[in-house]
């Protein structure tokens, strides 16, 4: 992708989702209800870290304490599983390329001092500063993002930041018979099992497992070598 390419597919990218955020932001972040009321909001990202982070701590924490762990949370919306991950770890840095998802998203966990939310560009992590963090973590975001190489980098760009050994997992898209449009800022490109292994070994990850392959949910798990 040209640097041209690149800052118009990241700039529709902040403004659909801006306007998608001021429209409904808690339905685009979970499309369950057109309506969410606060205590059934965060209940649903309880409800995700207790399917996909408390069952899977020993991969996770590898014998860290989670009150001393820093985690970083990639597209965070409107703060729904941030909320969650605030309560179990003891740092938590997100971001979201929409800056009215992020302003939600402050507003709502104004009450967690431990939770650090930022406004980043959509393809790198600068924003972070030099940072260092045990896990990683990002559900239901790639699968929205149209470009392989924005994805790429925001992998590679957690590497840099993630302590050696640490987990990112997180999801692609894995239909590989959809049909994508690089304007299409909702139906993110797939990614197949062998797509997802090369991608790990040129960003300096292990892949050591998968699941969902074929799916719109293709969990990954990348290990930092």
């Amino acid at each position: 992708m040209s640097e041209t390419d690149l800052r118009k597919t990241l700039e529709r990218m902040r403004q659909d989702w801006d306007e998608r955020a001021r429209q409904n932001a808690r339905h685009f972040v979970n499309t369950e209800k057109q309506v969410w009321t606060d205590e059934e909001f965060f209940r649903s990202g309880e409800q995700t870290v207790k399917e996909e982070i408390l069952t899977d701590m020993i991969n996770i924490c590898q014998g860290k304490d989670p009150k001393q762990m820093r985690v970083l949370e990639i597209g965070c919306g409107a703060g729904r599983i941030t909320r969650a991950l605030g309560n179990l770890f003891g740092t938590v840095y997100a971001v979201d390329v929409s800056g009215e998802m992020i302003r939600q998203a402050r507003q709502a966990l104004a009450d967690m001092p431990n939770v650090q939310l930022f406004q980043n560009n959509g393809v790198d992590l600068e924003v972070l500063g030099p940072i260092e963090v045990d896990f990683a973590f990002s559900m239901i975001v790639f699968q929205h993002i149209p470009s392989r190489d924005v994805i790429e980098n925001y992998v590679r760009e957690t590497g840099k930041r993630l302590r050696r050994g640490g987990l990112f997992k997180f999801q692609v898209q894995g239909d590989t018979s959809i049909q994508t449009s690089p304007d299409d800022t909702w139906l993110g490109v797939p990614f197949s099992e062998q797509d997802a292994i090369e991608m790990a070994e040129r960003c300096g990850f292990e892949n050591r497992y998968r699941h969902g392959a074929g799916s719109q949910y293709f969990w990954l798990w990348y290990f930092k070598r």
